[in-house]
């Protein structure tokens, strides 16, 4: 059997998927992983952790196909963005992972725009925002000085993985663009941006566009997950840019829509996007002459899961699901404001709250549940409409993929919110699928991503919107009002709830 594999580092999982040629997903495999928040605005994980998941999807994956590995042609990781793995001269891991949810940097960001200027957009199309990895570089120089005298390298999530895998320090290009410290336009690593902020661009991985091969699988690392020593590994993608490619959202025209712990609106584009509020991200996709705009919200189908598991442990999705079907649109006259880790876009807003608001003796668990569910999709209006107003043009048609996206209400939700058609697609694995067809094509399947994604991406279960899309669009302003309404108390919550100043151990 041809097949290749896509590997998913994802917050809380890796995700292993096998392709064949006809674009078929033989077999999966996954194995979860903690991530821990030691402080109030923190979010951090243990890399090894990483390393172990993978394996373990890897060998899962294998086993449930039936395949050795050395029937896998290439491997194409992914994974969450924007984290930081620093690395000493031996690759020994240094300290913790700070991930993309963390939001412990605000001053660092004010001190990155503070001496990039003008340059901060003109050079990275982004501002400064928490959970990139520029700020948080500059976070540990000034808390941890013994961590920053031995780093020699910094890695993204996926690629300490890769790592591990090749022996090989490297990247793709769309998560080096959300690092901060990329010339988007030019797609490589800005040492003008190092230099100003006093990293070494020593430090950084060699950034490779997502289909080219990067390394290959070592020994010891063949003898532990069962892939064939010597089976190239593509650089892949970020997690959102291989959903992406997953999805097809290849060209610029497509957009596509994840629902996964975080919600994301992805629009690719033929040029650099100019992006002079800093409001939407600008990033490189993953592949050559491509780029993007990307609106974020920090909490999508992630505050679905903290209902369920601070309020209704013991129910299943689909009962919740069934509830909040049982609700009238609107949740009988209650909003949910879904900013539980902060926010992204377009408020980029570490100090963000999240807020039942209207509540009422009225309301049971499925009014509250389909409140979730309409915040989140809300949340994704306000990042497509930041979106148009930097020259998209509105949708007729979403690609839609995640997690959150298995509820039929929840479809439904959506198109009536965002007033455009939901599809599914075929290749239903999300970000680890896409990180397979870029593997494809470096396995020379395909000559270009664009090929790949025509050829094996296919368009299903298209949902229009329906008679709630009027109630969505008297509700929507209303929903625009919390956010500024809530944030003086949001900033005076959080600054009673910092704790004592952190020392280095």
């Amino acid at each position: 059997m041809s097949l290749v594999l896509g590997l998913d580092v994802s917050t809380t999982a890796a995700k292993a998927v096998l392709l064949d040629r006809s674009g078929r997903a033989v077999a999966t495999g996954a194995a979860e992983y903690p991530c821990r928040t030691p402080r109030p605005l923190w979010s951090e994980a243990d890399p090894e952790r990483w390393w172990e998941g993978a394996m373990s999807a890897i060998r899962s994956a294998l086993r449930s196909a039936g395949v050795s590995g050395g029937e896998v042609e290439a491997v194409g990781p992914t994974g969450q963005m924007h984290g930081c793995v620093l690395l000493d001269r031996r690759g020994a891991v240094l300290r913790p992972a700070i991930l993309w949810n963390d939001q412990r940097t605000g001053r660092q960001c004010d001190q990155i725009r503070g001496l990039l200027g003008p340059w901060l957009l003109e050079i990275t199309g982004n501002d400064a925002l928490t959970g990139f990895t520029a700020p948080k570089l500059l976070w540990v120089r000034e808390n941890e000085p013994r961590v920053w005298g031995q780093t020699a390298h910094f890695l993204l999530p996926k690629d300490y993985v890769r790592f591990r895998l090749t022996g090989e320090m490297a990247t793709d290009k769309a998560d080096g663009a959300g690092t901060l410290l990329f010339d988007v336009a030019a797609r490589t690593w800005s040492e003008e941006v190092m230099e100003a902020l006093g990293v070494n661009p020593d430090w950084a991985p060699r950034a490779f566009e997502g289909p080219e091969v990067t390394g290959t699988v070592h020994g010891e690392a063949a003898r532990l997950t069962g892939l064939a020593a010597g089976t190239p590994v593509v650089a892949g993608g970020g997690d959102q840019a291989a959903n992406a490619v997953g999805c097809g959202a290849v060209d610029p025209g497509t957009v596509a829509l994840s629902l996964g712990t975080s919600g994301v609106v992805f629009a690719p584009t033929g040029e650099p996007p100019s992006e002079p509020t800093g409001r939407v991200h600008s990033f490189c996709h993953c592949l050559p002459d491509r780029w993007h705009l990307m609106g974020v919200m920090l909490s999508a189908a992630g505050a679905l899961r903290w209902f369920r598991d601070a309020l209704a442990p013991q129910a299943d999705f689909r009962e919740l699901d069934a509830e909040a079907a049982l609700v009238p649109a609107g949740a009988d006259g209650l909003l949910f404001a879904p900013y539980l880790t902060g926010e992204r876009t377009p408020y980029p807003d570490p100090a963000a709250r999240g807020a039942f608001v209207g509540l009422t003796v009225r309301h049971a668990r499925g009014h509250l549940v389909r409140a979730v569910l309409e915040g989140v999709a809300f949340g994704l209006r306000d990042c497509l409409e930041a979106m148009a107003a930097n020259g998209m043009p509105r949708p007729r048609q979403i690609r839609a993929s995640g997690g959150g996206t298995r509820s039929p209400l929840w479809r439904q939700i959506l198109a009536d919110a965002l007033g455009a058609e939901i599809v599914s697609v075929s290749t239903a694995e999300g970000a680890a699928a896409g990180a397979a067809l870029l593997a494809a094509v470096g396995a020379g399947w395909f000559p270009s991503v664009g090929e790949a994604a025509a050829a094996l991406v296919k368009v299903s279960g298209a949902v229009p919107p329906g008679p709630d899309r009027d109630v969505y669009q008297n509700l929507i302003p209303l929903y625009q009002t919390l956010y500024p309404a809530l944030r003086p108390a949001n900033h005076a919550l959080t600054a009673s709830a910092a704790t004592k100043p952190y020392s280095e151990s």
